[in-house]
């Protein structure tokens, strides 16, 4: 993760302490007091405690003052590859713990790294809370000693393949380079990667390591922030107990700002081997994290592109024509800041053309200048951001930990939203001219190779070191290799494993149930913590209903559908959601279709009322039509350069069949796409109802209100229900064969497997989730510490059981470097063989307990409270049938696991489709002995020969 927190800050905020002047028009303002207690510890270990009882879980997060701007030339990488080491060994734990007991625990647990920092961060039931400071401090600081020549090669693997598959594999990968290396000197600490380069990854050594931890992980160089059901007096005790010993390190001298300023405007172009559509960036050097100016940045980004008013998107995207979209942003960092253009264009679109209309947009927004409207809209909607992170006691634990490290306050949220509230007109004009405005910057263009006439004219090549792919490489083989021999670190304290405290058991929230008279039903939870809701409304029939040949009807109507409304335009439809801090969406799935979005409480009444006016008062506007087409046409043409969409888009046709709804993506082929009319979306438009409709609500407001908000709507939306019917199943796939998909050069395979297993309405759905969790549920199963901690062959690999109505998939996914496909291969062909006469007594006791635990974190945030409401109205389930779900899994045996293993799970009726560079692992593959099939993009035979 290379940046951890939003940009805009204000979206996290800490709960339980919020006071807002909810009955002011937001333009004048909101007040925040952020409760918290810090202290030191006599090692400098700064400690933030903050309590928030709404649910049985504790978050835990511990940042270091040191990112990839600690790092030199030759070394690059080295901050983030540490990050990883950290996470295998420590003195007082067992090996490999700390990926997998978490887990175990019904915990979740992460690390990231960015230029200016790294955190490492879990959230845990509240009775394993002691056990994560246990797991936390002796990482902190008892983990040097543990580290062997073979976990620092086997780490080396991993991060290499993380690099893969986010960057080499990945098109557009290569940019964040590119840019990096001509907008900072070589000396400047941004000049590189915080991933670094893969030689340098390589070349790693066990002094390096050790180098490190002795230079930068002393606790006066950290921050601590515990956030959750806790009591502060015993924390601080445990705090006291389980980090005090921590050495405090040799002092870590602070970086002043470095702010760069160009000398001329520099054009670089790549041609991207993954990329299918060209891509422009401007990126102009600006200001760092915390500058009194950044804000300003900050809501300009949002004036020139963030809504139909702006004036690079009536450039871009209206008049020109030129892309889907524009975004322009401020990016701070600790050292210095840029302020970005970023274009996506559409395919063969030559970017002089998107230069000349950015370029057209910044000459009207200079004219026009900043409207009140528009400032007064974007902070309504910073107001909604400020209460969505407070659903999570992790956003406020990152937020709290973020603010005190890098700025000594971690109440400093409260300073933020003044001065963001502050800005004025006349500060975005400032900015504008200071940092935009006739400065130099650096631009890219990224285009498809061999389209190089689509750069702009008199770009020049930029430098990119790129990894040629090799079979039988013998330094990238590792293992799990021997445990160190060391003398332990003593201690006053016993630092064994301590115990797990009373166990706390989910409870279902109260659901409020109603039913309108058109027949909509409606599901509510009530939740008091912020002032703010979340809504929903389901419509059967989703993907289901598109008319056959022309898949992406109802996706494309969702779109449509926000595009204004009878009485307002576009762009005036937009404006008054924003004006009321909402959101509104729709989306279009395989069987729903939904209308949702966030409100503040005291706007649910006249968000409503915009929901009822799209929904029954459509605009069908053409030109915002031929618009959407063709985004579509441009997102579809961006996908075929994706090695992962395109190994699910095979997967699926060959399980379903190319008839079958389930085995098209919902937004269709460029095939699909272009038989698609404004006719059909009319007509499907026809096919919306109320009658078997779903509405689902989660927030600050009773039943009474939201009866009486919806009943008006329900007196004017009477449609009939259409009749909803399956398409028949014709798969293609053939089991026990294994199908290649040639993506020349890819420096990694994609591995998607799997059958058709079952329906979410069958008994046995809940035994087959429950008896997956030890096979790929996550950092704790078999695949993830197989593939990633002992073989060093992946960044991540999972399985899992897709939910429908439809008889679903099981699916085991993974990305693996190019020279390991076939070891990888066989790996999961014998776990898998395995499985069901490997689950013992043990692995029962490990699903029941990771499970049941897991339940009283799941169910934290509005979001997932709005899924629970889903699950009872789509699926007939009982309102408190996650509580019935837990006696289930607790009531289950040995041979209950083996038998849904055995029904569903079998290896000999599995297709394999395989994603990777045919040169080097087409031949490789076959060894596997399966019958290999080579299949194109669209899932066709490719021709032997071809």
């Amino acid at each position: 993760m290379q940046k951890l927190y939003l940009m805009l800050v204000l979206s996290f905020i800490i709960s339980g302490s919020i006071s807002s002047q909810n009955d002011k028009d937001v333009s004048s303002g909101i007040d925040f007091k952020i409760d918290y207690e810090k202290f030191t510890l006599e090692n400098g270990l700064e400690v933030i405690l903050h309590e928030d009882h709404s649910d049985p879980i504790v978050a835990v997060a511990t940042m270091m003052h040191v990112g990839s701007n600690r790092e030199k030339p030759g070394k690059t990488g080295f901050a983030h590859f540490f990050e990883h080491m950290s996470f295998n060994d420590s003195e007082n734990v067992p090996v490999g713990a700390n990926r997998k007991m978490i887990p175990e625990w019904g915990g979740s647990r992460n690390g990231g790294t960015w230029s200016d920092g790294t955190v490492y961060y879990e959230v845990v039931p509240k009775d394993a809370f002691e056990k994560i400071l246990w797991i936390d401090s002796d990482r902190f600081g008892y983990m040097i000693n543990t580290v062997t020549e073979s976990a620092l090669e086997r780490e080396k693997q991993v991060v290499k393949n993380e690099k893969r598959e986010r960057v080499d594999n990945a098109p557009y990968g290569y940019t964040d380079e590119i840019i990096r290396k001509n907008l900072y000197p070589e000396e400047h600490p941004y000049n590189w990667t915080v991933i670094g380069q893969l030689p340098d990854l390589q070349s790693a050594t066990l002094e390096d390591v050790k180098d490190f931890y002795n230079q930068y992980y002393g606790a006066s160089n950290a921050s601590l922030v515990i956030a959750g059901d806790i009591n502060i007096e015993e924390t601080k005790e445990l705090v006291k107990r389980w980090f005090g010993e921590i050495p405090s390190g040799p002092e870590v001298e602070p970086l002043s700002a470095m702010p760069v300023d160009l000398e001329q405007t520099k054009s670089l172009y790549f041609e991207d081997n993954f990329a299918r559509l060209p891509e422009l960036r401007m990126v102009f050097p600006t200001v760092e994290d915390y500058n009194k100016d950044m804000y300003a940045l900050q809501i300009l980004g949002q004036i020139l592109s963030g809504s139909k008013k702006s004036p690079l998107y009536q450039t871009v995207v209206e008049e020109g024509k030129l892309a889907p979209n524009i975004s322009t942003y401020q990016s701070s960092s600790e050292l210095a800041g840029e302020f970005v253009f970023r274009v996506r264009a559409n395919a063969n679109t030559d970017l002089d053309s998107v230069k000349l209309a950015i370029e057209n947009g910044l000459s009207r927004f200079e004219e026009n200048g900043v409207s009140k409207e528009e400032l007064k809209r974007i902070k309504a909607e910073l107001e909604t951001q400020l209460y969505q992170g407070v659903s999570t006691v992790l956003n406020k634990a990152f937020q709290l930990v973020r603010d005190n490290e890098f700025n000594g306050d971690p109440g400093y949220l409260g300073t933020t939203a003044k001065l963001t509230n502050a800005v004025t007109q006349d500060d975005v004009m400032r900015v504008y001219k200071q940092y935009i405005k006739g400065k130099n910057y650096v631009m890219t263009s990224v285009v498809p190779k061999d389209n190089i006439e689509l750069a702009v004219k008199g770009s020049e090549q930029a430098e990119v070191w790129i990894e040629e792919v090799k079979n039988d490489v013998a330094s990238e083989e590792v293992s799990q290799g021997e445990e160190a021999e060391y003398e332990k670190t003593p201690s006053k304290y016993d630092r064994s494993e301590p115990g797990f405290g009373e166990l706390p058991l989910f409870k279902a929230p109260d659901v409020w149930t109603a039913e309108l008279n058109n027949g909509m039903n409606v599901f509510g939870i009530e939740n008091n913590e912020v002032p703010l809701i979340q809504f929903d409304i389901t419509i059967p029939g989703g993907q289901l209903l598109d008319p056959k040949g022309k898949t992406g009807v109802a996706s494309m109507l969702s779109d449509l559908l926000m595009q204004g409304t009878a009485n307002r335009t576009p762009a005036e439809l937009e404006e008054a959601i924003g004006l009321l801090g909402a959101n509104i969406y729709m989306s279009s799935s395989n069987e729903e279709f939904h209308i949702g979005g966030t409100c503040l409480a005291r706007n649910f009444d006249e968000t409503m009322k915009l929901v009822q006016e799209i929904l029954l008062e459509p605009r069908w506007d053409r030109n915002e039509y031929e618009r959407l087409k063709k985004a579509l046409e441009t997102s579809l043409k961006g996908r075929e350069a994706n090695p992962r969409a395109i190994a699910s888009m095979v997967f699926y046709e060959l399980l379903y069949g190319p008839e079958n709804s389930y085995g098209i993506p919902g937004s269709g082929t460029l095939e699909t796409a272009e038989a698609i009319t404004m006719e059909d979306l009319k007509a499907y438009y026809k096919k919306l109802s109320p009658e078997n409709a779903s509405f689902h609500i989660a927030g600050e407001i009773e039943k009474d209100r939201v009866e009486g908000v919806l009943q008006k709507m329900a007196d004017k939306w009477n449609t009939e229900a259409p009749a909803l019917t399956k398409d028949e199943i014709d798969p293609q796939g053939k089991a026990g064969t294994l199908y290649f998909v040639d993506v020349p050069d890819a420096k990694q395979s994609v591995i998607l497997i799997g059958k058709l297993a079952l329906s979410e309405n069958n008994e046995d759905s809940d035994e087959l989730n429950y008896a997956n969790e030890i096979l790929g549920g996550g950092s704790s199963g078999k695949l993830f510490q197989t593939l990633r901690i002992e073989k060093g062959y992946t960044y991540g690999a999972y399985s899992g059981i897709s939910e429908n109505l439809e008889v679903s998939p099981f699916y085991i996914t993974t990305s693996v470097r190019a020279n390991a496909t076939l070891s990888s291969l066989e790996i999961i062909q014998e776990m898998v063989q395995n499985y069901a006469s490997d689950f013992g007594e043990e692995e029962v006791k490990l699903t029941q307990n990771k499970l049941l635990k897991e339940n009283t974190r799941s169910y934290e945030s509005l979001g997932a409270k709005l899924g629970i409401l889903r699950e009872i109205s789509k699926y007939k389930k009982q309102e408190d049938f996650i509580e019935d779900q837990q006696e289930d899994l607790m009531d289950m045996e040995v041979d209950d696991f083996r038998d849904v293993i055995k029904k569903y799970l079998n290896e000999n009726e599995m297709i394999y489709v395989v994603v990777g560079d045919k040169a080097t692992q087409l031949e490789e593959v076959k060894k596997l002995g399966k019958p290999v099939i080579e299949l194109d993009l669209n899932a066709e035979p490719v021709e032997v020969g071809q």
